[in-house]
């Protein structure tokens, strides 16, 4: 298990997490002006997609004996057989997973992305195929917190410069209209860290999206336990570079067909342990439009 990220955030500096976000998207504006990237005419030129994944964000993507498996990995046959074209996958930490795209290495994040106000800075994002809504979880014998209110200067853990960490003012919001206040923060390089400290008791709970906390649940029933939601509506989606609007509009193409088929509905079945009928069905493409298909205030 990697050192985890000793960096938190309490009540005096909780404006750390949200420059350190506009920080981060700002050297990866930066890489999008060095990188060039390929749209779809280019990329049929040359033969193939290439695609960066991850090897440690079960359902989306994880290993199984030292193969992918996962959600992608079913999907990623559908969409070699939809575009006629080889489609090159390269497995990366998460860490470096968005800046290698931004900066043309790879064509787009084959992963569970998720939509935020700083991603679409940089992206587009073809329409979600999961809902990625946050909930907090728990360890399944502390009923103590059963409540947005229960939440109030508890400890809680979320992965460094994900999209749960950038929309932790939602929660922060919630728990002011119950005289609450957000507890201390601390930052982990991955969600198996941070849930082996709940586990321990080194933290109160921690924020995941609902697919993922789903998952965590079925697996360990009776160490965890899923909470209440902590934000607006999520969208997990393909982060596209904005510079590529017909790769955008081929994946979108993708989606549609594999949602008409029902294939769609049948991988979300099969990993998500539920549909989600109701996502959006075209691109997500502005902070502004993004808010108002998410319900965020």
């Amino acid at each position: 298990m990697r050192e985890r990220q000793a960096k938190s955030a309490t009540s005096g500096n909780r404006g750390v997490w949200r420059r350190a976000a506009l920080l981060g998207m700002a050297g990866a504006l930066l890489a999008l002006s060095l990188g060039a990237r390929a749209d779809l005419e280019e990329i049929r030129s040359r033969g193939y997609l290439t695609v960066a994944t991850e090897d440690n964000y079960a359902p989306y993507n994880f290993m199984t004996d030292g193969k992918p498996d996962g959600f992608h990995k079913d999907l990623l046959q559908e969409l070699q057989t939809y575009a006629r074209l080889e489609v090159r996958q390269d497995i990366l930490p998460w860490t470096g997973l968005l800046a290698a795209v931004v900066g043309g290495k790879y064509d787009f994040a084959f992963t569970g992305a998720l939509v935020t106000d700083e991603r679409l800075r940089v992206f587009d994002f073809a329409p979600p195929f999961a809902s990625a809504q946050h909930y907090f979880i728990r360890r399944a014998d502390d009923e103590r917190l059963d409540s947005i209110a229960s939440l109030s200067g508890r400890k809680l853990g979320v992965q460094a410069g994900s999209a749960l960490l950038s929309r932790l003012p939602e929660l922060e919001r919630m728990l002011a209209k119950t005289g609450g206040e957000l507890g201390e923060v601390v930052e982990y390089q991955s969600y198996p860290e941070a849930y082996a400290d709940l586990a321990n008791g080194r933290l109160d709970y921690v924020i995941d999206g609902v697919v993922s906390v789903n998952d965590l649940v079925r697996a360990r029933p009776g160490v965890f336990a899923k909470g209440l939601p902590v934000s607006a509506e999520g969208y997990a989606a393909w982060p596209v570079p904005k510079n590529s609007p017909e790769l955008l509009a081929f994946l979108t193409r993708f989606l549609d067909q594999v949602r008409a088929s029902g294939r769609l509905g049948e991988l979300q079945r099969k990993w998500y342990g539920q549909e989600f009928p109701g996502l959006p069905v075209g691109p997500i493409t502005s902070a502004e439009q993004f808010h108002r298909l998410a319900g965020i205030e």
